[in-house]
């Protein structure tokens, strides 16, 4: 599957020193790759012997999480965030990554340049599998922490649609909830994935202190996946509530201008029967000025009594 808009193509090799993990130059445990051009899909195909439909699979935002094995390895496709930035107008996005574990060698391959070992672990680092549960981790908690950010924005943008008068602030909701829809869907097949590890420890060579850390990682992973879950509800739950909310606000708004209105209409139709040539015609020529200023001020008075009666049956009427 070709690929378009490479800024950015970036090798690393990592390995293991001092129950760290290190970068190192030119070789190591761990080869990362990300965004590799047409050329290098094709060197890594030749180099690692894989399959170039699992190397496509890892660098489409959109495949599924999934497990398979091959003779010589296996292939892990994971779900995670992307980083996020302004241009995505509060669209939380995720993409594949795809680790190819072999005896004593793991690739990485993706398509957006993005970290994948920050944040700190429980555990020292001795094996490839300790460098994969590791990632694992590092998606668990890249997801928690969008999660969190996705809660904040909701909260602010709840506080400005109470205020609104317009559907901006409704739609970065609606598309916030669209963000943890996908993200429900991405850790769900992750949730998969880690399943299948579990269920296939042996066949991986994983010992039982794996399967014990495995274990922390599906209960962590259900935890994210239980908060997605919640966080989704109550989107979708409220989004009829803002909805009106934002209806109500509008039509007090109108009654307000309607108010003004009619305010400003019975003054304009006394105005017009009693204009200038008239009204002076009926108060005489020497006293218009005098007369003209107090017809102003009872227009005046007639319009303010209009607009407080008018707001004063509206109360009423609720």
């Amino acid at each position: 599957m070709p690929i378009k808009n490479r800024p950015i193509r970036m090798q690393s090799f990592l390995s293991i020193e001092n129950d760290k993990l290190v970068v190192s130059e030119g070789a190591g445990l761990v080869e990362v790759c990300k965004n590799p051009t047409d050329a290098e899909i094709t060197a890594l195909i030749g180099k690692y012997n894989i399959d170039k439909h699992n190397v496509d699979s890892a660098l489409d935002p959109d495949e599924n999480g999934r497990l398979e094995f091959e003779p010589d390895h296996v292939v892990i496709i994971l779900k995670r965030p992307r980083n996020y930035c302004s241009k995505d107008n509060f669209f939380f996005k995720v993409t594949s990554i795809g680790v190819f574990l072999f005896a004593n060698k793991m690739l990485i391959v993706m398509r957006d340049d993005i970290s994948i070992f920050d944040g700190k672990t429980a555990f020292p680092m001795k094996t490839l599998n300790d460098i994969l549960f590791r990632l694992i981790y590092s998606t668990i908690s890249h997801f928690m922490g969008h999660l969190k950010a996705i809660n904040q924005i909701s909260e602010e943008l709840e506080d400005k649609i109470n205020y609104s008068y317009e559907n901006k602030y409704l739609l970065n909701m609606f598309t916030l909830e669209k963000s943890l829809v996908y993200f429900l869907n991405s850790i769900t097949f992750n949730a998969a994935v880690f399943d299948k590890l579990k269920y296939n420890a042996t066949k991986i060579g994983f010992t039982p202190d794996n399967v014990e850390l495995l274990d922390d990682i599906i209960i962590e992973n259900s935890q994210c996946l239980t908060l997605t879950q919640t966080y989704s509800n109550i989107l979708s739950s409220l989004m009829d509530a803002r909805v009106s909310l934002i209806s109500n606000n509008l039509n007090v708004m109108m009654k307000n201008l309607n108010a003004i209105v009619i305010a400003v209409a019975i003054p304009s139709f006394f105005a017009g029967v009693g204009g200038m040539s008239e009204f002076s015609g009926m108060t005489g020529s020497a006293n218009w000025k005098i007369s003209y200023f107090l017809f102003i001020c009872a227009m005046l008075v007639i319009g303010i009594i209009t607009f407080y009666v008018i707001r004063y049956f509206e109360r009423y009427w609720k």
